[in-house]
């Protein structure tokens, strides 16, 4: 949830390779800065600097963003294994996103690509923390769901849990829950119809908090792509949820750290020993 950033504290040196670390925002991988994060109230946070100067490895600490390395470990190790062209959502207190196109992940000309939570779906819509109005995030988030099933985050109505009992009081018959999903899956529906439209994807992965939004709202979200996606680009389409569920991100990170060492190992080693 949205806390202002901080340096990490100091923990002791260990041996191996130093961590690498996954943060919600948008990263400057070259150089681990946290260029741009609204949820975690940072802007050019040296995060990647700070931490290994904290942790004293000696090695440079990996960081990226989390919803990009998930997209990578569903690919690598998840439900998109095998799957060239998928598109990967991710939702905690804001949405981001991941694409692999043609097996390898969309990364934009600086590395800011992806960030689907911030794509204007609804241009009179709710204020969303980057600045804009009716990003997707501000329609499908986890605010926005709780809200409009009545539970307010001020109350206490945050997290994971509480989007679980939106979904199950819905499930059980709640008519205000189960208007709260239909609102949120139509938004939802449109946002996967136009990255459909633009991507072609052969599937679609619905992870973090998504995957509970979506399994609540399936027949709503597929209503609106019958309705806002083209023919052609749905018709091989498959929707589908996290298979490393709450792991996604982790892995994803471990994967970001063992490409440097698959990538150069002797270069890694001498780093190490030196």
């Amino acid at each position: 949830h949205p806390h202002r950033w901080a340096p990490p504290r100091p923990q002791p040196r260990a041996g191996g390779a130093a961590p690498p670390a996954a943060v919600s925002g948008g990263v400057r991988r070259s150089a681990g800065v946290i260029r741009f994060g609204p949820n975690l109230h940072a802007d050019e946070a040296p995060f990647g600097e700070a931490l290994g100067r904290r942790l004293a490895f000696g090695l440079p600490v990996s960081v990226g963003n989390d919803a990009n390395l998930a997209a990578l470990a569903e690919h690598s190790r998840g439900v998109g294994v095998g799957v060239r062209d998928l598109v990967y959502l991710h939702g905690d207190v804001g949405v981001g996103g991941g694409i692999i196109a043609g097996g390898h992940l969309l990364g934009g000309h600086d590395g800011y690509g992806g960030e689907i939570g911030h794509m204007v779906i609804n241009p009179g819509g709710g204020q969303c923390a980057c600045g804009s109005r009716g990003c997707l995030e501000a329609e499908v988030g986890e605010r926005a769901l709780l809200e409009a099933a009545g539970r307010s985050p001020e109350e206490g109505h945050q997290g994971r849990d509480a989007v679980r009992n939106v979904v199950d009081a819905a499930d059980r018959g709640d008519i205000v829950a189960q208007e709260a999903l239909r609102q949120v899956g139509d938004w939802l529906g449109l946002g996967v119809a136009n990255l459909v439209n633009l991507f072609n994807p052969e599937m679609v992965i619905f992870g973090g908090m998504l995957r509970e939004v979506y399994l609540g709202s399936a027949a709503q979200v597929r209503s609106r792509l019958a309705v806002s996606a083209l023919a052609p680009q749905r018709e091989k389409l498959r929707l589908r949820t996290s298979a490393l569920a709450d792991d996604a991100t982790l892995v994803g990170a471990a994967e970001l750290a063992f490409a440097h060492v698959l990538a150069d190992p002797l270069e890694v080693l001498a780093r190490a020993g030196g």
